[in-house]
């Protein structure tokens, strides 16, 4: 059984973080300091060490130096609350096997770790680097893995369909504005790309781009993960944590899934908005900010607000325009463009030459109603990818395509006096979608176009 030794100033996080790896099977200690982990290190010698970079005594890097000293090669990923090059490459070059931003992605956390104590060689020192990767190829390597990184949503395919074409013009029409932008999507269809695109083709593409998930984000942490707090805020708080408002300033910052923040929350949220000032958690001190937001959800906020779960005025302050995106189940002509460009970044990821799919796969892949989207799409397809034995994916290598499809519910449009009405509800079940909504009505595109323009609905 591995041990690890977690490294975190933040009491609570720590704790949450200690909890989940005890559960994956490690034997877990914690350290509030540089002083204290050393300690620990000395007595305990952990497998494999998780420090925060910024730490109340000293910070990571200081702990990787004295690693070094004593000639103990303990494998350590630095974890920093935004994605750093010049301190992550820093990290790499004084001995970090590797890094990782917060908020941890677990599955991404438990990767790197298995990686990195699998790397680690036996009984030898970080001076020596004895069959290790030399540092300076190890800070090059960290450099192109950032950029990497920065650079991935614009390989990023967008499609060719209608909907795609669309969507992507919205996008194109709002980037160079300062407008706050709501996205709507189901879950997996691509939320944080628009959003990243919508950064990269504005005035602030050359600031930062800060993402927070607020579905992962603990009620009495959210302030503190938005606005900051200093030393002594709150138990636990042992310095000063600069909150993501700040760290995005003259940029733009994106709150996904901003429908499960407590109303608690909503309400700081709002002020920051409105007032474009911030207050950190335990301070008097008040700091002018400028980001433009966009927001993303999976859910109507407009019914949460019948229910009291969302404030009315923040709605409006976060949709001063909406994107709506697209289910991959209704970009057909989208479809197989996208299995394709999974299939080769599996392939590179894999080393394998798997050329494409048979007929049976690309037509059951078209019949096939995803309801995981693109993130469904990418994790069958590198499954595949990995099962083939032979130049094409077959349909045992994709089983999850063996399930029929359900048939939707026809809304068909029978009965003239009631038509207005009929359409406004399957708009309104498709989310304005007009290639479902047609589909729901048995009628055309070219169909449902006149018949809007006929009944004068705005949509």
């Amino acid at each position: 059984m591995k041990s690890v030794l977690i490294v975190e100033d933040d009491i609570t996080y720590g704790m949450m973080l200690k909890t989940w790896l005890a559960k994956k099977g490690f034997v877990v200690n914690s350290a509030s300091s540089i002083a204290r982990a050393q300690k620990l290190i000395e007595t305990e010698e952990p497998d494999l060490i998780l420090s925060d970079l910024r730490l109340p005594d000293r910070d990571g890097l200081d702990l990787l130096r004295w690693l070094g000293q004593k000639e103990l090669f303990i494998p350590l990923i630095i974890m920093t609350g935004y994605a750093d090059i010049q301190s992550a490459v820093m990290a790499m070059k004084e001995g970090a096997s590797d890094y990782i931003a917060k908020p941890v992605n677990p599955e991404e956390l438990l990767k790197k770790m298995e990686e990195a104590l699998k790397a680690a060689p036996k009984r030898k020192t970080v001076a020596e680097g004895m069959g290790a990767t030399p540092a300076p190829a190890k800070a090059e390597r960290a450099t192109a893995d950032l950029k990497s990184a920065a650079a991935a949503w614009s390989e990023y395919l967008e499609g060719e369909s209608e909907a795609a074409r669309q969507l992507y013009n919205y996008v194109r029409l709002v980037a160079p504005t300062n407008m706050s932008v709501l996205v709507n999507g189901a879950s997996g269809t691509g939320k944080e790309y628009v959003a990243h695109r919508i950064h990269s083709l504005s005035k602030r593409a050359d600031k930062p781009f800060i993402a927070i998930d607020c579905g992962a984000i603990p009620k009495e942490l959210a302030a503190s993960e938005f606005f900051g707090h200093v030393k002594g805020a709150f138990t636990g708080a042992l310095s000063d944590k600069t909150g993501a408002f700040v760290a995005a300033n003259g940029g733009t910052i994106f709150l996904d899934e901003i429908g499960n923040l407590s109303y608690e929350v909503q309400v700081q949220l709002l002020r920051a908005l409105q007032e474009r000032i911030i207050r950190p958690v335990g301070s008097t001190r008040e700091i002018s900010v400028d980001v433009r937001l966009v927001s993303a959800t999976n859910e109507n906020l407009e019914q949460a607000i019948e229910r009291g779960a969302f404030r009315e005025d923040l709605y409006h302050r976060i949709n001063e325009f909406t994107l709506r995106i697209p289910q991959l189940k209704d970009r057909r002509e989208d479809i197989l463009l996208f299995a394709k460009f999974f299939l080769d970044q599996a392939n590179r990821e894999m080393d394998k030459q798997v050329v494409g799919f048979d007929e049976k796969v690309s037509r059951a892949m078209l019949d096939y109603h995803w309801p995981g989207n693109l993130r469904q799409m990418k994790n069958v397809v590198r499954r595949a990818t990995l099962l083939a034995q032979g130049k094409y994916i077959t349909l045992d290598d994709m089983g999850d395509l063996q399930v029929v499809p359900p048939q939707p519910v026809s809304m068909a449009l029978r009965n003239e006096e009631t038509e207005k009405q009929r359409i406004v509800e399957a708009l309104k079940q498709t989310g304005y979608n007009k290639s479902r909504a047609a589909l729901l009505l048995g009628i055309d595109r070219k169909t449902l176009y006149n018949k809007l323009k006929l009944y004068g609905i705005e949509c």
